[in-house]
C-alpha cells in the first residue's frame, strides 16, 4: 500500500472517531441524563486521549513525506495540507491538556447551564477562570511563539488575523450604529402577538427545514438550550428551541442550523470521513447559516410565502398583510440576547464578545470581571443596561466550552454572506419570483454548486472569491443592510 494510501485509511478512521466524539457532545445538548456529567466528562477527556494520539502518531510524518512524491492532483494535496496542519498543531499541544481541556469543558458546559438559569455569574466565574486558563496554555503551545489569541483565531478561520479583522470590524461598526440609531429613533414597531403552541412551532420548523434542502432521512431536529448544528456527512443533527410568544425565535433558528446542516449535507460524498469531508472554516459555515436565514428567509418575496404557512399553522394572527408581517420579521429593536438580534444589531454583539474574549486572553481581563465589564461595554454600545447574568455574559454557552476565537466568525461569516447574496442575484436573476412561491431550489442549487459541494477543498477566502469573483469584503453586507432598512426605516 502506498503511503498516501496508508495515511488516508489512518485519517478515515480518525475522522470517523471524531464523529462519534461529536456525538457525545450532541447527546450531552440534547437527551443526556443531568446525573450523567460527571461520567460524560471522563469519556470526553477519554476520548480526546484517543484522537490526539492517532493526530500525534509519528507515522504521520513519515507517511507525509513519502506522499508528497506520490501525489499530484489538486484534491489529493488538499488532503495533505488539512493533515498536515491539523498533524503540527496537534503535536504542539500535549496530550494532558487536550484531556484536560475536554474534561474541563464538559463539565463546565452543565455549570454554565445551572449559573444561567439562576443568573449566577459570581458561581461560574471560576470555572471560566480555568477554562481561560487552559486555553491560554493552548493557544501559547500553537502560537510557538507568536500572538496567542492568532492562534485559537486560526482553528475556526484558517489564514485570519486579529489585525485583519480589526480593519474590517473598524469599517463595519460606524455604518451598523448609524443604522441603528436612525431606525431605533423612530420609535418601536409593531412584533408579532399572541400565544404559538409549541408544538406547532416545531411542525412548521420542520416543514421549513425540508423547503430549504434539509434531508431528514441523514439528520434530526430536536430542541435545545443553545440551538446548534452537529455532524456531517449522513449524520447532520440540529436544534432549536421554543418559546410560546415568539414563534420567530424558534424558526429562524432552525432556517439558521439548516444551513450549516445543509453545507456538511452537501459536501461531495467522495470526500466523506477524510478532512475534505467538513466545512473548510466557520467563517464559510456561518455565511451558509445567514444566508439562509436573512437574505432569503427575511426576504421580502420569502417572508409574503411564510405568512401562509404561519397563518395555515396557528390561525389567524392578526397580521394585516404581507408588507406588515415583513416589516414585524424584520423589525428593529432593542434587546439584549445575540440569536435573537435583528441583521443591522446583530455584528455590534459579535464585536463585543470579541473585544472582550481578546482581553480574556491576554490576560488584560480576570474572568472574575467579565461580568461588569459586559455590562459596561454593552451599556456604551447599546445605550441601556443588562440587569441579569443571562442577558448579559451568562447567556452564550461558547466560552464555557472553550471556544475562544470563534465568536469572530459570525461577522465575517455575515461579510462572507454579503457578498454571496450578490453573486447569487446576478447568476439567478428570478430569485424573488421564486422565493415567493417557497421555492428555495434554485438558490439552494447554486450555494451547493458553488460553495457547499467543495467542503475544505480550497482555502476559506479563495473559495468565496471563486464563488463571487472578487475578494470578500464588508462592503456587499453594508449596502445590503443599508438599502434594505433604509426602506424599512425611511428617513422623515
Amino acid at each position: 500500500m502506498s503511503a498516501f494510501r496508508e495515511l488516508m485509511a489512518h485519517q478515515r478512521e480518525t475522522e470517523a472517531l471524531a464523529q462519534v466524539a461529536g456525538r457525545l457532545a450532541w447527546d450531552q445538548e440534547t437527551v443526556m441524563p443531568r446525573g450523567a456529567a460527571a461520567q460524560r466528562a471522563e469519556e470526553s477527556g477519554a476520548m480526546s486521549l484517543v484522537l490526539h494520539a492517532r493526530r500525534t502518531d509519528p507515522r504521520i510524518g513519515a507517511w507525509l513525506a513519502a506522499a508528497e512524491d506520490e501525489v499530484e492532483d489538486e484534491v489529493s494535496r488538499a488532503q495533505l495540507r488539512h493533515i498536515r496542519r491539523e498533524h503540527e498543531r496537534t503535536l504542539r499541544v500535549p496530550g494532558d491538556l487536550a484531556s484536560a481541556l475536554a474534561r474541563q469543558t464538559a463539565l463546565a458546559q452543565g455549570r454554565w447551564a445551572e449559573a444561567r438559569a439562576a443568573d449566577d455569574f459570581a458561581g461560574f466565574a471560576p470555572v471560566l477562570a480555568e477554562i481561560v486558563a487552559l486555553k491560554r496554555e493552548e493557544g501559547a503551545a500553537l502560537a510557538d511563539g507568536g500572538d496567542v489569541y492568532d492562534a485559537l483565531l486560526d482553528d475556526y478561520e484558517p489564514g485570519a488575523t486579529a489585525a485583519g479583522l480589526d480593519a474590517m470590524f473598524g469599517a463595519l461598526r460606524p455604518r451598523l450604529v448609524a443604522l441603528r440609531e436612525r431606525a431605533l429613533g423612530q420609535g418601536a414597531r409593531a412584533r408579532l402577538g399572541g400565544r404559538f403552541p409549541a408544538d406547532k412551532q416545531m411542525g412548521l420548523a420542520r416543514q421549513l427545514a425540508r423547503t430549504f434542502g434539509y434531508d431528514t432521512t441523514r439528520g434530526r431536529l430536536d430542541k435545545a438550550v443553545h440551538p446548534f448544528s452537529s455532524g456531517s456527512g449522513d449524520d447532520v443533527r440540529i436544534t432549536t428551541r421554543t418559546e410560546e410568544d415568539d414563534p420567530f425565535n424558534c424558526l429562524y433558528s432552525t432556517i439558521h442550523e439548516v444551513g450549516h446542516a445543509c453545507y456538511e449535507q452537501a459536501i461531495d460524498p467522495a470526500y466523506a470521513l477524510t478532512p475534505l469531508g467538513r466545512g473548510v472554516s466557520m467563517g464559510v459555515h456561518e455565511s451558509q447559516s445567514r444566508i439562509y436565514e436573512n437574505q432569503l428567509g427575511r426576504s421580502r418575496a420569502f417572508t409574503g410565502w411564510l405568512l401562509g404557512e404561519m397563518r395555515h399553522a396557528f390561525g389567524d394572527i392578526a397580521v394585516a398583510d404581507a408588507d406588515a408581517f415583513y416589516a414585524i420579521v424584520n423589525r428593529l429593536h432593542r434587546g439584549f440576547i445575540r440569536t435573537e438580534a435583528d441583521e443591522v444589531q446583530y455584528n455590534l454583539h459579535i464585536l463585543l464578545r470579541y473585544d472582550l474574549e481578546r482581553a480574556l486572553i491576554a490576560g488584560d481581563l480576570p474572568a472574575r470581571d467579565l461580568e461588569g465589564a459586559w455590562n459596561d461595554r454593552f451599556a456604551a454600545d447599546f445605550g441601556y443596561s443588562v440587569t441579569r447574568a443571562s442577558q448579559g455574559c451568562l447567556q452564550d454557552v461558547h466560552w464555557a466550552v472553550g471556544l475562544f476565537g470563534y465568536f469572530p466568525t459570525y461577522t465575517l461569516g455575515n461579510v462572507y454572506a454579503g457578498c454571496l447574496h450578490r453573486a447569487l442575484r446576478a447568476a439567478v436573476p428570478d430569485l424573488d419570483a421564486q422565493l415567493a412561491t417557497g421555492d428555495l431550489g434554485p438558490a439552494g442549487a447554486w450555494l451547493r454548486e458553488n460553495v457547499q459541494r467543495h467542503g475544505g477543498r480550497y482555502l476559506p477566502r479563495d473559495l468565496i472569491e471563486r464563488a463571487c469573483g472578487a475578494a470578500p469584503d464588508e462592503g456587499p453586507l453594508l449596502a445590503y443592510l443599508e438599502e434594505k432598512f433604509g426602506a424599512l426605516y425611511p428617513d422623515g
